[in-house]
């Protein structure tokens, strides 16, 4: 039993001292709460373009492999990147394919740039100009006066076409652009009815299989294509080699230089950062390897600089993903990282204020002994100093409160010592106040 309640005195000195502790490591904690993203959503939506084109089929196979890390992809169609871009600024897509150059917004701080994020191009986009006839084509000035498919209203193919026909001082406004694209432009085309067709997809689009294969329809291959990339910096060049459409017709017949635009992946700038890797890991798997016109390796990167990159994808680019996603399941590795903001603060907290507990339990303790000694030294000083004879009863009474209050303290076995040691002190100062008390008597019987 008297262990039994020596611990409890124990505990309760630890628990008076362990509050302070307590309450500033509380008071941290919810501190760095403020720091802590929150979970990141399990569904958002993805703006693409027709079903039927190569932005759907990229968001597909995101949508797939990002399902496998329980997030759902919604995955809508679109009229194109207009339509995109515009459901981005409204907050009806949390991503979007956006055609290169369709937007300039301004890359510089946040406050300036907009609420829109790019995580990277993800692949190029050709600019395919077909035309029939039998004189060869190699600028474009040369369509001034004929019939040119440009792509519809709103669509990012008739912005882009109208970009290059303009600086070749051909007008927005000729009657001769006509709103054809795809494979309406294409039957026009092989029909006689337009005399050339701007079309942007890649090499494998249905399309550009269509009119690489039709007889007296050819690709331009654009001498000035350099200049091309000096005036319009989100374009590129490439080249379609000799014969690869077709080896034994030898189709195209000679190198053909084209434009190349590309597929960029736009974010708000709200989206989750675990989400922005996790899409940017989707990108790299999907669109990292080898094709027509790309090395592997080559996308994702940031290459059309129309919309900032997000800060995390720069990040990514430079580190690749974050390392606890890496070797850890996705939302375990969001947890995990949600607790490192938490417990980190108040660890740095916590150690210094744990390295001092053990100095503010002594103290605790020793400031109720040293309470006593107070008293004690009091008395005895005024003993040596101005001992009354008459007041000797008042003198014994406080020594025998001093010595009551010390024998009922409790305090932890671990400072018991210095109980003794108090009490031995008393018995010192007893021992003073009797001989006074002595001498004093001898002196009167003197």
């Amino acid at each position: 039993m008297q262990r039994l309640r020596a611990r409890l005195v124990a505990l309760r000195y630890m628990l008076a001292t362990a509050w302070p502790i307590v309450l500033i490591s509380a008071i941290g904690l919810v501190i760095a709460y403020q720091f802590v993203a929150p979970e990141p959503p399990r569904r958002i939506t993805i703006s693409t373009g027709s079903e039927s084109g190569a932005y759907h089929a990229y968001a597909e196979r995101y949508a797939t492999l990002l399902a496998a890390k329980g997030i759902t992809l919604d995955v809508q169609t679109s009229a194109g990147s207009h339509q995109n871009l515009e459901r981005l600024e409204k907050g009806e897509a949390d991503v979007a394919f956006v055609q290169g150059g369709i937007a300039a917004a301004p890359v510089g701080e946040d406050d300036e740039a907009g609420p829109l994020r790019s995580l990277g191009s993800v692949s190029y986009e050709p600019v395919w100009v077909f035309y029939r006839g039998a004189q060869r084509i190699d600028k474009l000035h040369q369509l001034a006066g004929q019939r040119v498919a440009v792509g519809e209203d709103g669509s990012g193919i008739r912005g882009l076409a109208l970009q290059l026909l303009e600086a070749n001082e051909i007008a927005a406004s000729s009657p001769d652009l006509l709103p054809l694209a795809g494979l309406a432009a294409a039957e026009a085309l092989q029909k006689g009815e337009i005399d050339a067709a701007f079309i942007v997809a890649a090499q494998e689009a249905a399309v550009v299989q269509v009119l690489l294969r039709s007889p007296g329809v050819r690709v331009v291959s654009l001498s000035q294509a350099e200049a091309y990339l000096r005036r319009f910096p989100f374009l590129s060049k490439i080249v379609l080699p000799r014969g690869v459409v077709n080896l034994v017709r030898d189709v195209p017949p000679r190198d053909t230089l084209l434009l190349a635009t590309t597929a960029n992946v736009i974010v708000r700038d709200d989206l989750h950062p675990a989400l922005l890797s996790l899409l940017l890991q989707a990108m790299t798997e999907v669109n990292g390897k080898g094709g027509f016109f790309q090395r592997a390796g080559e996308f994702p990167a940031y290459k059309d600089h129309s919309f900032p990159l997000a800060k995390d994808a720069e990040r990514y680019y430079k580190s690749g993903p974050p390392f606890l996603q890496v070797y850890l399941p996705f939302w375990m590795a969001v947890l995990v990282e949600r607790l490192f903001v938490m417990v980190l603060p108040l660890l740095m907290l916590s150690l210094p204020l744990l390295k001092f507990a053990p100095v503010l339990y002594s103290w605790r303790v020793r400031s109720k002994i040293f309470r006593y000694y107070g008293d004690l030294k009091f008395l005895e000083d005024e003993l040596r100093q101005r001992y009354d004879p008459g007041r000797r009863g008042e003198y014994v009474e406080r020594l025998e409160r001093i010595d009551e209050g010390a024998s009922t303290l409790n305090i932890p076995l671990a400072f018991a010592d210095l109980l003794y040691t108090l009490r031995e002190h008393i018995n010192l100062v007893r021992e003073e106040l009797r001989r006074l008390g002595a001498n004093h008597d001898k002196d009167k019987e003197e």
